[in-house]
């Protein structure tokens, strides 16, 4: 049984992601009354999808030792992407971090990595009871 699947290691960077996006948001919340700052987002699901390659096309083709492998490079150097919101409504201060829209985000993502836990749970659960029925 391979306990390194891609499901696992897939749930096990989203719980990872998931945490670096409400230390972000977080930290948007906390700079709220700081004069000039300008609200963060992370966005990690096109990487996780690239790293997944779940219908088989984010991948090219190495035929060649010398190909770089530029698709799906695995889990190993997924990395999300953290950039300024372009969206953000920029107060008389220079401020763009809406307090209201951060807690509402902060709110989405605690659900969201509840369920990522459930999954982790089960998954695990699942293993346990196969390795416990091979015995």
């Amino acid at each position: 049984m391979d306990i390194n699947n891609k499901t696992l290691q897939a749930l096990a960077q989203s719980l990872n992601f998931r945490q670096m996006k409400q230390e972000l948001i977080s930290s948007n919340v906390a700079n709220a009354q700081t004069p000039g700052y300008k609200a963060k987002r992370l966005d990690f699901e096109e990487a996780l999808a690239r790293a997944l390659n779940i219908d088989g096309k984010q991948g090219m083709n190495t035929t060649h030792e010398k190909h770089f492998n530029v698709g799906n490079g695995g889990f190993s150097n997924l990395e999300p992407e953290v950039y300024t919101d372009p969206n953000g409504i920029v107060s008389e201060n220079g401020n763009t971090v809406d307090v209201e829209q951060e807690m509402a985000k902060l709110a989405e993502n605690k659900i969201l990595y509840d369920a990522l836990v459930q999954l982790v749970n089960k998954k695990m659960g699942l293993m346990k009871y196969a390795v416990s029925a091979e015995k």
